[in-house]
Order: structure tokens, then C-alpha cells, then sequence
């Protein structure tokens, strides 16, 4: 037979069900006979209480023996039960029914009875084949037993009324079994539906169909989890799109250095003496695009590195007021040519640093890049970089184009590359922020479009041992 959660599911709630039923079957069961016993118990012990009263009042100035002889009928005439008369060790004086053959009978109510007062007990007599009740209390005369008596009642009435019973809770028993089998089918149907259809969107998803989506019925676990897969199938399809930009961009910006490498590798050789200033101006745009697509080439490895958890840091103690001394001045000639005024102030108090020097570089060397790429001449990019409690803050402002509202969650993504054409691979963020959280800080950029980005760097100064 095939597994299904369906099946499991049934035969969880059955069995949770019919063991319910059955506890209370038997409890009820239970509490019904004794409730039918203890009312003949009660009947019993009352009439027995009458005549001990009785005789007490009447006939305790006479002998068993005489009463037995005399007037015996005033012990059984206010009860249909068997009545006997016994003497203190057990001796039979009488019967009501006439039937016991033995002189001295024992039962445990009796021994009850001389030692409590009153003693009760359920079984079977060796005359009767149906089982029975006794209650014995002792006969006293003036404070001290002289004798026992004992009523005696069938309880075979008795046991056919909780036997009716019996039998009416087991049938109502098996029809709330069957009934609760027919809603347990229905309750795991209202599970394994949605599941199923759950699973054969994940199949779906599975196999390339990226645009299915599931429905959300209710707003549980089940339903929880459609939106999770119709939210993993959307962020498939922006990376999957993402991907795909990023492919064709690369393409591009591959095509554009090849093509004019080879364009002038291809105009140099066609002359065959060129002249001095030809060659130079030709060999230096295969030097700078040559050095573009190295630039390029090593982003992308980057990137895979990153991306696949193979980058290690290589941490070491050095002076991060130097480090960004020496970043500064390698990019103000970049900014003078721009026409850019580049401005850097550095707190004093920032001095030893542990972490992975030349990765710290690349990223505020992509930050910086990305600010002067994007600023028109005449516009300003600052450096700030102050030591707060156990952090190093570095923050680079710019006044330059800014970045859209709907790009900005998304600049830090794998392979974005929003809408600015200055864009190239769109990795270079996405590898600082990489870079930045391997040594346990936080980037964050915000930027307002036509009027410039703030990039906000947050790194942990960790403890120097001596």
C-alpha cells in the first residue's frame, strides 16, 4: 500500500480517537456499576439498619435464640432480601431462605461487621449461580455484639440494567469511532490538499516553470509556505533577469576593449612602416584596454570567490590612518582631472587595525571610484573617517547624480546594475559589501537622485594582544 501523509494522518486521529473512546467507555462503564452497587448497598444497609434498630428497641431483653424461635418474621418483614442470623464466631442460627447446609459460614463482610460495624461484599454463594450482595452489621445488647445479621441480595437485576447500559455506550461508542473516522477523512483531505497542490508547484518550480505560482487559502504553516515558494520562484526570476543583464553586459563591455584592441592591432600592422605618434597613440589604447579588461577579469574572479565561500582573509595588524592616507593621494590626481574637489579628514585617534589590508583598500577604492565616476566636474567627494567607542566610521559623500529610489535597496545585489550606463560588470559593490562583512562590519549607502550618495563603512576595531 502506498505511504501517504493522508494515511498517517487517519490512523493518527483514529487511534487518538479510539483510545479516547475506550477510556471513556470504561470509565463510564465503571461509574455506572458502581453507582447501580452502591444504590443496592444503600437500600440493603438501610433495611438492615431498620431491624438492627428494631431489635434493639423490641427485643434485646431476649435471647437470639428465643426471637429466632418466637419471632423471626421481624427480621425479614421490611425486606425482600435473604436474611441470616449468625452467632459471634460465624455459627448459622438462621436462613431465611432455608438453604445453607453449613454450620459456620465465613465472609469477609461479616468479619467487617464485628470489626467496623458494618461490612459489605460482592461475589458468588456456592447455591446461586448469579452473583450477589451482603451487608452485616452486629446485633448488641446493651453496647456489646451478641450476634450478626445479614442481608443478602441478587444482583442479577442489577447486572442486566448495567449490562443494557453497557451495551448502549458500546454501540454509541463504534458510531462516534465511525463518525469521527468520516471527519477525520475530511479534516486530512483539508491538509493534504493544499500540500498536494503545494508540492506540485514546487515540482513545477523544480522543473524550470518559474512563473507558477501557488494559492494562498488560509494563513498558516501551509499557507505560509506558498508564499514562501511564490516568493523564492519571484527572486529566482530577478536573479535569473539579473543574471542575464549581468551576461550581456559583460558581453558588451568584453566586445568594447577586444574590438578596439584589435581594431588597432589590426591598423598597425596594415601599415608597414607606421609612423612614431600612430604607434604610440595605438598602443596606448591596447594598454589602457588591455588594463580595462584585466580590471574586469579580476572582479569576476573575485566575485566567484566570494560567491562560492572560497575567499580568506588575510588579517594582520596595520594602520588604517595610513591605509587611507595612502588611497587618498593615489586617487587626487583622478579627482584634479575630473575637476572634482576631493576632500579627506581623518580623526588622529584612528591608528592600528586587524584585518586583511589590501581587501580594506579595494573597497573604499571601489567606493571612491564609483563617486568620481558618477560626479560632473566641478562637483565635491569627501572622506570622513572618525573612531566611535570600538568602531572605525568611514563615510564618503559625494555631490554627484545619486542613485534611484527603486535601485537603492538593490545596488549591493549579485550582478545588479541599476539604470546608470557607468555601470561595468556591477560586482564592485557587491564584492566591498562582501569584503566589509567578512571583517564584521556594516556598509550602508543612501542617496537622493540629482543630489548625491552617502556611503556609510562601520568597521569593529578588534582587541590588539600584546
Amino acid at each position: 500500500m502506498k505511504k501517504s501523509i493522508k494515511n498517517r494522518l487517519v490512523k493518527s486521529f483514529m487511534l487518538i480517537i479510539l483510545i479516547t473512546v475506550i477510556i471513556l467507555e470504561i470509565m463510564l462503564i465503571n461509574g455506572i456499576k458502581n453507582y447501580y452497587y452502591k444504590n443496592v448497598e444503600t437500600i440493603l444497609t438501610n433495611q438492615i439498619e431498620f431491624s438492627t434498630n428494631f431489635y434493639s428497641r423490641y427485643f434485646s431483653s431476649s435471647s437470639l435464640e428465643d426471637i429466632i424461635i418466637d419471632d423471626i418474621d421481624v427480621f425479614w418483614q421490611h425486606t425482600t432480601a435473604q436474611v441470616q442470623i449468625l452467632t459471634l464466631d460465624g455459627k448459622l442460627l438462621m436462613d431465611s431462605l432455608g438453604v445453607i447446609k453449613e454450620d459456620t459460614i465465613k465472609y469477609p463482610d461479616i468479619e467487617a461487621a464485628l470489626a467496623e460495624g458494618k461490612g459489605v461484599w460482592s461475589g458468588y454463594v456456592p447455591y446461586d449461580d448469579v452473583p450477589v450482595m451482603s451487608v452485616s452489621m452486629p446485633l448488641s445488647y446493651q453496647g456489646s455484639a451478641i450476634g450478626v445479621i445479614r442481608f443478602i441480595s441478587s444482583l442479577e437485576q442489577t447486572n442486566g440494567i448495567i449490562k443494557e447500559i453497557t451495551e448502549f455506550l458500546i454501540w454509541m461508542g463504534i458510531f462516534v469511532v465511525l463518525i469521527s473516522g468520516l471527519v477525520s477523512l475530511f479534516l486530512a483531505n483539508s491538509i493534504i490538499k493544499p500540500l498536494k497542490e503545494v508540492t506540485g508547484v514546487a515540482e513545477k518550480l523544480a522543473d524550470g516553470q518559474f512563473k507558477t505560482r501557488s494559492r494562498m487559502r488560509v494563513n498558516d504553516e501551509i499557507g505560509r509556505l506558498a508564499n514562501t515558494l511564490n516568493y523564492m520562484a519571484d527572486e529566482i526570476l530577478r536573479k535569473e533577469q539579473l543574471k542575464n543583464d549581468f551576461i550581456s553586459s559583460v558581453s558588451h563591455e568584453l566586445r568594447t576593449p577586444l574590438t578596439s584592441i584589435k581594431g588597432w592591432a589590426v591598423t598597425l600592422k596594415a601599415d608597414e612602416v607606421p609612423d612614431k605618434e600612430l604607434l604610440d597613440a595605438g598602443l596606448d589604447i591596447i594598454e589602457k584596454e588591455s588594463d580595462r579588461l584585466t580590471l574586469m577579469v579580476e572582479e569576476l574572479l573575485d566575485f566567484s570567490r566570494f560567491t562560492s565561500g572560497r575567499i580568506q582573509l588575510e588579517k594582520e595588524q596595520f594602520n588604517l590612518k595610513n591605509t587611507i592616507r595612502i588611497i587618498s593621494r593615489q586617487l587626487e590626481p583622478r579627482a584634479k582631472y575630473n575637476g572634482i574637489d576631493f576632500r579627506v579628514n581623518i580623526d588622529e585617534n584612528i591608528e592600528d587595525f586587524i584585518g586583511d589590508e589590501n581587501r580594506i583598500k579595494q573597497v573604499f577604492i571601489n567606493i571612491l571610484d564609483n563617486a568620481f565616476k558618477f560626479t560632473d566636474e566641478g562637483g565635491k567627494v569627501m572622506l570622513n573617517a572618525v573612531k566611535e567607542n570600538n568602531d572605525v566610521i568611514i563615510e564618503i559623500n559625494d555631490t554627484g547624480i545619486g542613485i534611484p529610489e527603486n535601485d537603492l535597496p538593490n545596488v549591493t545585489e549579485k550582478f545588479y546594475k541599476g539604470k546608470n550606463s557607468k555601470s561595468h560588470s556591477g560586482i564592485g559593490l557587491s564584492i566591498s559589501d562582501e569584503i566589509v562583512k567578512l571583517h564584521g562590519g556594516i556598509l550602508t549607502i543612501d542617496s537622493i537622485e540629482g543630489q548625491g550618495t552617502k556611503v556609510l563603512v562601520r568597521l569593529p576595531i578588534e582587541e590588539i594582544i600584546i
